[in-house]
């Protein structure tokens, strides 16, 4: 199986979506790991699974649409495998596991029968104290952007997936890559405060923009440095709302063509006004467990 992801907008060809069957129906507030679904689950808005599978089947049609060839896990039964994203990544041609909450642990097992495709020397185990999600990973050519928390209170964040040990084990493995640091907020509360992953509040589009909620980032001059990056003029700012509605998480089929959510509308207009192509569907349901579309996602295959 190839591998090749240099980025995350150049054109896609293959790639794993996560499934919604047999999710386990609503859990237990004291069992699940971010705010928001924790938030649902106590105003009776928990998503069911039925809405969730529509929408992912929703979702799974337009990316075929544009002949990109896509994977789903083998279904464990009772257990959330939604968030492929998180489980893995692709970094040229490497694939990295990611060490995962222990709650979550099952899921890279439903991807085995595709990792056996993998050449073994392309696949890429952390050290058990290296913590990382695919979610807290951006790739931008020969800059990879990740987001982590590195306050000594680390533990005390369940919505902390991502240490320093984790970016300089890659920066090693990846010599020829610069990783660069960004330190999120975090709250195992506040779904507005807290930034469960990096692509909750930055996503490059296309060759030169990328969405940023700028109140996401505790360290100000790492902030300045990736709006600098991109240029403030090629920068569009999400608020805490627009954030924790998941504004940021849309997902790119190739440097033109956006998948959006229909309700964002101020970001749709904008992406439209910049001559981009954007596919628009609902993920409401999905969106109330903390993640949108390129959570459910984990891009193999691009064409660099």
């Amino acid at each position: 199986m190839k591998l090749n992801i240099r980025n995350e907008t150049s054109t896609l060809k293959s790639v794993i979506v996560g499934i919604a069957d047999s999710n386990g129906g609503i859990p237990e507030s004291s069992n699940v790991y971010d705010p928001k679904s924790r938030k649902n689950i106590s105003l009776g808005t928990y998503p069911i699974e039925s809405d969730m599978v529509f929408e992912l089947n929703n979702f799974v049609s337009i990316i075929k649409s544009h002949n990109v060839e896509v994977l789903r896990p083998k279904i464990i039964k009772n257990y959330n495998q939604i968030f492929s994203r998180d489980i893995g990544f692709v970094i040229g041609d490497k694939f990295v596991k990611s060490n995962i909450l222990p709650l979550r642990s099952m899921e890279i097992d439903a991807i085995n029968f595709i990792l056996e495709k993998i050449n073994p020397n392309s696949i890429i185990t952390l050290p058990e104290d290296a913590h990382i999600e695919g979610g807290d990973v951006i790739l931008c050519d020969n800059k990879i952007f990740v987001g982590a928390y590195v306050k000594d209170d680390y533990s005390t964040f369940i919505t902390a997936r991502t240490n320093l040990k984790a970016i300089e084990f890659l920066q090693e493995i990846f010599p020829d890559k610069e990783f660069i640091l960004l330190e999120l907020n975090k709250s195992n509360i506040d779904p507005k405060y807290n930034i469960l992953h990096l692509d909750c509040c930055f996503q490059p589009i296309g060759k030169s923009y990328a969405i940023i909620h700028k109140e996401g980032f505790s360290n100000k001059s790492q902030l300045n440095n990736l709006i600098d990056f991109f240029g403030r003029n090629n920068c569009f700012f999400i608020d805490a709302d627009e954030m924790s509605e998941m504004t940021a998480n849309i997902f790119s089929i190739d440097s033109n063509t956006v998948i959006s959510d229909s309700s964002f509308h101020r970001l749709n207009n904008w992406m439209k006004n910049k001559g981009f192509n954007v596919e628009i569907i609902s993920f409401r349901e999905i969106a109330k467990q903390e993640g949108l579309f390129r959570c459910v996602t984990l891009p193999l295959n691009r064409i660099s």
